[in-house]
C-alpha cells in the first residue's frame, strides 16, 4: 500500500467500500479499506490537488472523484467494531462533516439543502418532512442517472468494439473513440451529489445513536453498572436451579391423558355412548413463552403477558379433526332425516291426486290457449303498422 499510487489506491479503497455497503464485509477487510483512505487523505494533502480558493469548476475531471474520500472514510469507519462505540460514532461523524463542508466550500451543494440549512432553526416535523421527502427525490434521481450513464457507457463500449473489428483503426483515432471526459465528469458530479444525501441521512442517525449511548453510559455511572460479573453469575446460577428442579418436577407431575374427541367418536360408533350425550371436552390453548417449558400455569402478570405476546405467526384452529369430523356427521344426520318426511310426504294419498286428477286450471289454461291461436289468425303480424306509413 506504501507504493501504490493515488488512482490505484483509490481504486482499490473503492472496491471494499462497495463491498462493504453491499454485501458486507469482515473487519479485517473494513479496517483495510480504512488504512486506504487515510493513505489517500495523506497523498491528496501533500499533492495539493484542492484549494479553498476553488471551486468545481475549476476542478479537474481527474480529480473529481477524490472528493469521495471523506465520505467513503466515514462509511467505513462507521462499520469498525470496537467496544468504545461511541468514540467510533464521533469518528465517522467528523469525516462525514469534513466531506459536507468541503462540498459547501466547492458549491456542489444543491439549493434545497442550503434552503433548508437556512431554516435548521425550526424543528417543526412538517419541515423536516418536506426535507426528508426532498432529499429522498434528488437521492433517486441521482441513482437513475447514474444507472443511465452506466448503461450508456456500456452501449458505447459495445458498439466501438464492434465497430473496431469491422473496421481497421488509423493512428490517432484512438483517442476519439474514448473521448468521453463530459460524461465521465457528470458522473462523478452525480456521484457526489448522491453521497451528499447518504451523507445528510447517516450524520441524523449516528447522531440519534450516540445520543442514546451517551445517556446510558451517563444512567450507568449515576447508578452503578447493572451487568456486573457477580450479578451475571448468580442470574445464571438461579436460571440453572430453576431448569433443574423443573425438569425433575416433570417426572413425578405428569398429568392423566384426557378423553379426547377422537375417543368419543369411537365410543359413538362402537355404541358405547350416544352422540346426544354432552361432551364437555375442550382443547387448551397452546402455551407459548416460558411457562411452557415445564406445562405450567400462568401464576403471575408478567407469565400471562409473554404468553400473549410469543403466539405463532398462523392462526390457531378453533376446533379438532375429530370435533370438525362431529358437526358433519350432525349435518348429515339432520340432511337424512329431511330427506325421509320429503319421501314421506311424496307417498302420502293426497299428493298422489293431486298430481293424478287434471283441475279446472288445465281448462282453463287450454282454452286461452286456443283463443290467442285464433286471435293471431285475424291479425297477422305488422297488420297494425299500415296507418303509421307515409304511403299507405
Amino acid at each position: 500500500m506504501e507504493e501504490m499510487p493515488l488512482p490505484a489506491l483509490f481504486e482499490q479503497a473503492q472496491k471494499i467500500h462497495t463491498t462493504a455497503t453491499e454485501s458486507g464485509a469482515d473487519q479485517e477487510l473494513v479496517k483495510k479499506g480504512c488504512e486506504a483512505l487515510e493513505k489517500c487523505e495523506d497523498m491528496i494533502s501533500k499533492l495539493g490537488l484542492f484549494s479553498a480558493n476553488e471551486s468545481k469548476d475549476d476542478i479537474s475531471t481527474t480529480n473529481l472523484k477524490y472528493i469521495l474520500v471523506p465520505f467513503y472514510h466515514g462509511e467505513l469507519t462507521e462499520k469498525v467494531l470496537c467496544n468504545d462505540r461511541i468514540e467510533i460514532l464521533k469518528a465517522s461523524h467528523a469525516k462525514l462533516k469534513e466531506f459536507i463542508s468541503f462540498c459547501e466550500a466547492m458549491e456542489l451543494f444543491p439549493q434545497e439543502e442550503l434552503e433548508f440549512s437556512a431554516q435548521s432553526n425550526s424543528n417543526l416535523s412538517a419541515d423536516r418532512r418536506a426535507q426528508k421527502i426532498a432529499r429522498f427525490k434528488r437521492q433517486r434521481a441521482a441513482e437513475s442517472k447514474l444507472l443511465e450513464i452506466k448503461e450508456r457507457k456500456e452501449r458505447r463500449g459495445r458498439s466501438s468494439k464492434a465497430a473496431t473489428l469491422s473496421t481497421p483503426v488509423e493512428v490517432g483515432e484512438e483517442d476519439m473513440l474514448d473521448d468521453d471526459g463530459e460524461e465521465e465528469r457528470e458522473a462523478w458530479l452525480t456521484a457526489i451529489s448522491l453521497a451528499i444525501c447518504k451523507a445528510f441521512d447517516l450524520l441524523e442517525m449516528l447522531k440519534k445513536e450516540e445520543d442514546m449511548l451517551s445517556a446510558i453510559k451517563a444512567k450507568q455511572s449515576k447508578e452503578g453498572d447493572p451487568f456486573s460479573m457477580d450479578i451475571l453469575d448468580e442470574r445464571t446460577k438461579k436460571a440453572e436451579a430453576w431448569h433443574r428442579d423443573a425438569a425433575v418436577r416433570a417426572r413425578y407431575t405428569r398429568p392423566a391423558q384426557p378423553i379426547t374427541c377422537a375417543t368419543f367418536a369411537q365410543d359413538v360408533l362402537e355404541g358405547r355412548a350416544q352422540a346426544s350425550q354432552a361432551h364437555e371436552h375442550k382443547h387448551q390453548p397452546l402455551i407459548f413463552g416460558p411457562a411452557s417449558l415445564v406445562n405450567g400455569s400462568l401464576t403471575s402478570e408478567r407469565e400471562r403477558m409473554a404468553a400473549q405476546v410469543f403466539q405463532p405467526s398462523h392462526r390457531m384452529p378453533t376446533m379438532s379433526i375429530e370435533e370438525a369430523g362431529l358437526k358433519e356427521m350432525e349435518i348429515m344426520n339432520k340432511w337424512q332425516e329431511r330427506n325421509v318426511e320429503l319421501m314421506q310426504e311424496a307417498n302420502s294419498s293426497w299428493y298422489k291426486d293431486k298430481k293424478s286428477s287434471p283441475g279446472e286450471d288445465d281448462d282453463a289454461a287450454q282454452d286461452k290457449a286456443r283463443a290467442w291461436d285464433d286471435w293471431k289468425d285475424d291479425n297477422p303480424r305488422g297488420a297494425g303498422n299500415k296507418k303509421l306509413t307515409p304511403c299507405g
